[in-house]
C-alpha cells in the first residue's frame, strides 16, 4: 500500500511539474506580476484540449500579425470592448485568453468574467511559454518561428522562436 501511495505521489508530482512554466525565474516573475484573480490554464492543459477551446489574443494587432495561436481571435488590449466580440461567442464557451506573458490577458479575462462569461481562463505564461515549450504559432502565411517579443526587456523571457521587435528581428 505504501509503495502504491508513493508511486501515486510521484506521478502527481511529475504531472504537476510537467504542466507548469518550465523556467524557475520566469515562474517567479509571473507569480509577482500577475494578480491571480482569474482561473489560469497551464500551457500543457491548453495543448491537450486545444480542439475544445476558443483562444482570444489580447495583444495588439501588430503583435498578432507577427504570430499567434492557430484560429485565435484577436481582441486587443488597448481598445478591448466586450461588445466588439463576435456575436457567435457564447458566454458559456470554453475561452482561454492569452497575451505575451499573461498580464494583459489576465485583465481581459477579468472583464469577460464580469460580463458573464462563465468558463474563461488566462493562459499562464502566455504566448512566450507556449513557444518556450515548443508549440507552434502561425501568421497569415502559415506556421512561423517569429514571435513578437513586445520589448527587449520582456523578450528576455522568450527562449525559443525568432524574436521580433516592432516588426524587425
Amino acid at each position: 500500500m505504501k509503495k502504491m501511495l508513493f508511486a501515486s505521489g510521484l506521478l502527481l508530482l511529475a504531472m504537476t511539474t510537467f504542466a507548469q512554466v518550465k523556467s524557475g525565474p520566469y515562474r517567479l516573475m509571473l507569480k509577482s506580476l500577475l494578480s491571480h484573480t482569474v482561473p489560469e490554464m497551464q500551457v500543457q492543459e491548453a495543448v491537450l484540449d486545444q480542439a475544445n477551446l476558443i483562444f482570444l489574443d489580447a495583444r495588439e494587432p501588430k503583435e498578432y500579425a507577427v504570430s499567434h495561436l492557430a484560429d485565435a481571435i484577436p481582441v486587443g488590449y488597448d481598445h478591448f470592448a466586450v461588445a466588439a466580440l463576435p456575436a457567435t461567442l457564447p458566454k458559456d464557451a470554453r475561452v482561454v485568453v492569452y497575451c505575451s506573458v499573461g498580464y494583459r490577458s489576465e485583465k481581459i479575462t477579468e472583464q469577460l468574467r464580469t460580463a458573464g462569461f462563465t468558463d474563461v481562463s488566462n493562459l499562464y505564461g502566455g504566448l512566450f511559454e507556449w513557444v518556450n515549450q515548443g508549440h507552434p504559432v502561425v501568421n497569415a502565411d502559415g506556421p512561423t518561428e517569429r514571435v513578437h517579443a513586445y520589448s527587449r526587456t520582456w523578450g528576455l523571457w522568450l527562449r525559443k522562436g525568432k524574436k521580433v521587435y516592432g516588426g524587425k528581428e
